[in-house]
């Protein structure tokens, strides 16, 4: 019979082998190779409690090589997480199971983040361990101490966002982070050589990383490295050298073990070579009881933990931030804010309004951490005498991300993932094209990460065509469960950072102009935009137009109305911050709030695609049709015909 260690590691590599065999779907190669890191990190080094899999101080695991699922399910089995039965495991990739093909957030208990998409699981991990120093530093180590471990493979490392990632988290110098990269020189082409000649090791010293290289099945090895990973002050990357498939007898170390099922010969040849008799799914008692004890490792410690957490004086406030709740008084001084707004109609950009929003609102809500891609003076994202998160204390509450817009966008989803943070960071809009994947993997997962991306139009002028975004909204707007808000003015930039702020199921991003843009609201209270469109202004007869507008548009529309009224045509303006509230109002809002009018018009500084929700197909659209220009952003608006005139014309042509 096997020795423990091998027949542990072995059943994580049976189990793998099986469920994708079933599936006739999946990836057994990661599994089967690094299942002898997997056991001793889960056995020895990895703290958490199986019972409980949301505990706030257990360690992070983040398979940043999602294909290899398998890896991740069999070990939450085998420790004793409840939902994942072996029976999960039979219906692995199946319609309805809770083992897809790839990790998926609040799908499974224990699976810590979404991952797939290469290289994203690493960049978020990066905001696990930046939220873990964050909160140590705000409640203490008696609350918060822990570990985020990621499994990377070589093409995790090969992705644009690793090198971002891993920049940034060796110039914060984050300690508790490790990454454990599955070194097997195998990609689904074939060796990584084809392709990739990078030295890995000197590419993560040169980014201030601790680095060791081990042979990734020598279990001694293994252990060793471990535990000089947890002696670190630097992150560290353990490179463990590894044999994909391994166990496989002609296919082991292969690309053709890489993703797909074996077939029936290999299956039972690697049976035979592993020694393992039992039938498919059948986990010998030898092998599941020092598994289940290791599941059940990290009961005491919760339970030390817990009484410290019980006898402290921050108990309260620590549980509050963990749940995402906003505090009691979180709003207390924007409502004010509002007031005032309302009743002096401000004229500024949206930018200089969202940055007034923040100073109202940061120093009442103290879970918000914000930061920019280098554009902070830009993005008006930075509250006055806010410390910056660095090390080496972490207490500030502003983050210098540099130019990296994905590995920011990635590790804000850390940062919400790992709890008691909400991250809000800025860019211009037009850069959401880099962080876009980490905007959909935040939208998939659902939790609450707000993009600022400020420069929304060819407003922002002399930049010229590169920096305006015009197809932007459009995009963004078709993912879904995202919530795309362009505001008119103060009153409806404070709503809509209300609203994002209230979202806890889903990311927001707030599009903000660089012009000047005139005041629009007169009245408060109410939060007009949560209804995603609103009627702004009525018509004074029988109205014949309405005018549907965003942002700084909505000035333009106000000022058509006012013509088209003065020639007798009763006209109405609707104000659309956000299309995607729109969407949840009741059918009946919906249908009264776009109308019965004869002439219907959209004007936004963007290309139309979206806006026939609203006009229909037969309705007028004044905005872009192709990219912008380099010139003052009046000229440009004049240029492309985005005017009041312009407005006025397309509805007069319709009119019967």
């Amino acid at each position: 019979m096997p020795a423990p260690f091998p027949l542990m590691a072995n059943t994580i590599r049976m189990l793998a082998l099986d469920a994708v065999e079933q599936a006739n779907s999946g990836h057994p190669g990661m599994p089967m190779g690094m299942a002898d890191v997997a056991t001793v990190l889960w056995t020895r080094f990895l703290k958490y409690d199986a019972a409980h899999t949301d505990w706030p101080d257990r360690d992070r695991f983040v398979l940043s090589a999602g294909h290899g699922s398998m890896l991740l399910y069999s070990l939450l089995h085998l420790t004793g997480v409840k939902a994942v039965t072996i029976d999960s495991l039979r219906h692995f990739r199946q319609l309805g199971s809770n083992t897809p093909g790839h990790p998926e957030y609040g799908h499974t208990p224990g699976v810590e983040t979404t991952t797939g998409p290469l290289g994203q699981g690493l960049a978020m991990a990066v905001g696990m361990a930046l939220g873990e120093r964050h909160m140590a530093a705000r409640f203490s180590a008696d609350l918060v101490d822990h570990r985020t471990w990621v499994v990377a493979g070589d093409g995790c490392l090969m992705e644009g966002v690793s090198h971002e990632a891993i920049s940034l988290a060796g110039r914060l110098k984050l300690s508790k982070l490790t990454v454990l990269w599955d070194n097997n020189d195998i990609t689904i082409d074939g060796h990584v050589g084809i392709s990739d000649a990078t030295d890995q090791l000197g590419r993560f010293k040169a980014a201030g990383w601790a680095v060791k290289a081990i042979d990734g099945h020598d279990e001694g090895q293994i252990r060793r490295a471990l535990a000089w990973a947890t002696k670190q002050e630097r992150p560290s990357l353990i490179a463990c050298r590894t044999v994909i498939g391994k166990g496989a007898p002609t296919m082991a170390g292969t690309h053709d073990v890489h993703g797909k099922a074996l077939g029936a010969a290999e299956v039972a040849a690697t049976r035979k070579a592993l020694n393992w008799p039992w039938e498919p799914f059948v986990v010998p008692d030898e092998a599941l009881k020092p598994w289940r004890a290791a599941g059940k490792r990290g009961g005491k410690t919760r339970k030390a933990w817990q009484a410290r957490l019980d006898a402290s004086p921050a108990k309260a406030e620590f549980e509050r931030a963990v749940s995402g709740a906003l505090p009691a008084h979180a709003y207390a001084a924007l409502d004010a804010f509002i007031e005032k707004a309302a009743a002096d109609k401000p004229a500024a950009a949206t930018r200089q309004h969202s940055g007034a929003v923040l100073e109202q609102i940061f120093g009442q809500i103290p879970d918000l951490v914000g930061g920019s891609a280098d554009l902070t003076g830009s993005n008006n994202t930075y509250v006055k005498n806010t410390q910056i998160l660095d090390a080496p204390d972490y207490a500030g509450r502003y983050v210098n991300y540099g130019v990296r817009e994905f590995g920011m966008g990635a590790a804000m989803n850390g940062l919400a993932l790992h709890g008691g943070v909400i991250p809000y960071g800025g860019t211009f809009l037009v850069f959401t094209d880099y962080s876009r994947p980490a905007i959909r993997l935040a939208a998939l997962m659902g939790i609450r990460v707000i993009h600022v991306g400020t420069h929304d139009s060819i407003g922002l002028g002399e930049d010229g065509p590169t920096h305006q975004p015009v197809e932007h909204l459009a995009a963004l707007r078709a993912m879904p469960n995202l919530n795309v808000f362009r505001p008119a003015d103060a009153v409806e930039t404070a709503e809509c950072w209300k609203l994002a702020l209230g979202s806890e199921k889903a990311p927001s991003v707030m599009a903000l102009s660089r012009q000047k843009t005139a005041g629009v609201r007169g009245d408060h209270g109410e939060n007009r935009s949560a209804r995603g469109a609103y009627q702004l202004a009525a018509a004074s007869r029988p109205a014949q137009v309405t005018i549907f507008a965003t942002g700084t548009e909505v000035p333009i529309a106000l000022a058509a109305q006012e013509q088209l009224e003065a020639e007798g045509v009763g006209t109405r303006v609707v104000s659309v911050p956000c299309f995607e509230l729109f969407e949840a109002q009741p059918a009946d809002y919906q249908a009264a709030l776009i109308g019965e009018t004869q002439v219907r018009v959209a004007v936004e500084a963007g290309v139309k695609q979206g806006w026939e929700r609203f006009i229909g197909e037969d309705g007028a659209f004044i905005g872009m049709t192709g990219f912008g220009a380099s010139a003052p952003d009046k000229a440009l608006y004049a240029h492309f015909g985005i005017t009041a005139e312009a407005v006025v014309a397309a509805a007069k042509s319709k009119l019967l």
